[in-house]
């Protein structure tokens, strides 16, 4: 999905960047409701542009969609950066975990990056550098936030961690991966299980890695 050098510069401006996130906008929508098959003019007629303006902005569809999963991926990016600045106020390492954890399944639960986590899925056979943008774009971002979240406790001295990696897969694994695995078919983790997920996955978690008084 490489860009082609032949192509002209995206049109730029105040106008144009309204159109493009239109055209985001109207894609994201009906890329959740119809899937990658839906057409580039029916795009362009919902976000009420013509379709030489979506191709002025978007090469391709794939090219489009990678946007869409990229903005998305990015507001759940935002959602890590607001708690990592937010967790200079809360003083208990246990609480600091909780919270963070909760911000992470609420991000992965959102409906809308779910349904387009799937979509991914589904059409990797066809799009396999799909999967790729959607990697770098969305779970490889998360790992890296909370990487830093994890650094910042051990800066404060509450965690020990001597492999980061591998801490952010276990607490990915405690908290999260049950429900992007029942997402991935169409159901959800009950309300109370998600509950206890958390918090049994946060006490695990620091049974391993809370520094210990000296």
């Amino acid at each position: 999905m490489g860009k082609d050098s032949t192509r002209p510069s995206p049109p730029s401006g105040r106008r144009a960047e309204r159109n493009r996130q239109a055209i985001v906008t109207a894609a994201r929508e009906l890329f959740i409701r119809e899937g990658f098959d839906a057409g580039m003019d029916l795009i362009a007629a919902a976000a009420g542009v013509s379709k030489v303006t979506v191709y002025n902005h978007f090469g391709s569809k794939e090219e489009l969609f990678t946007e869409v999963v990229g903005q998305a991926m990015g507001e759940a990016h935002m959602t890590m950066a607001e708690v990592r600045a937010g967790l200079a106020d809360i003083a208990d390492v246990r609480e600091a975990l909780l919270h963070t954890a909760r911000a992470l399944v609420d991000a992965a639960t959102d409906p809308s990056r779910m349904a387009l986590r799937n979509l991914v899925t589904g059409e990797l056979r066809r799009f396999p550098e799909l999967g790729q943008a959607y990697l770098e774009r969305g779970p490889a971002r998360s790992a890296t936030g909370l990487a830093e979240v994890f650094g910042d406790l051990c800066a404060r001295g509450q965690l020990v961690i001597a492999d980061v990696e591998l801490a952010v897969v276990q607490f990915f694994g405690l908290t999260v991966y049950p429900h992007l695995i029942t997402g991935s078919i169409g159901v959800g983790v009950p309300p109370d299980l998600a509950g206890r997920l958390v918090v049994d996955g946060v006490d695990l978690f620091l049974s391993r890695y809370q520094a210990r008084p000296r």
